[in-house]
């Protein structure tokens, strides 16, 4: 019985040196970071974006699904009534508030399928390091992307450039 074993585990040792010897001679893949980035795969989730319409106002509109969906709990909604006057997105209601905490978040993409109107997003940014928590927290401005030109100042822009 005790030379079985001696034997089976003589041959896992020539296997892991054979895979060993075979992986010594191949040359290493090396990034060189900072100047080089590695494509990330389609898949990939990394910083937070809130989207807009094309009309410039918000995806959000404050229903906290997001915050329910998360759980790490790092997100902080704050719903509002919307003004009809100068509204802020194109329902009843919009978020007042809405934070991330990146030092808490697992990046595991259930905000952005619990969303009903696709606000949130995971984009391919990956370098999000810091030295600082409080920075980590990302407000609803920093989240935001910049609201598109409108549309006749973008039609002036191309009809000078051409």
């Amino acid at each position: 019985m005790r030379a079985f074993g001696a034997v089976s585990g003589i041959g896992e040792f020539a296997k892991g040196m054979g895979f060993t010897l075979k992986t010594m001679f191949t040359k290493p893949t090396t990034i060189q970071y900072p100047e080089q980035k590695r494509q990330v795969y389609p898949r990939f989730r990394g910083r937070h974006v809130l989207e807009r319409y094309d009309n410039g106002l918000e995806r959000c509109i404050g229903c906290e699904l997001c915050a329910g969906a998360c759980p790490a709990n790092c997100i902080l909604v704050e719903g509002a009534e919307n003004d009809p006057d100068n509204p802020t997105s194109p329902g009843e209601r919009y978020a007042k508030r809405y934070e991330i905490n990146m030092s808490r978040c697992i990046f595991c993409g259930l905000c952005e399928e619990a969303c009903p109107t696709g606000a949130i997003v995971l984009r391919h940014d990956f370098e999000l390091a810091d030295y600082d928590i409080p920075s980590q927290i990302y407000t609803k401005e920093q989240l935001l992307v910049p609201a598109a030109a409108p549309v006749s100042a973008r039609q002036q822009v191309t009809s000078v450039g051409a």
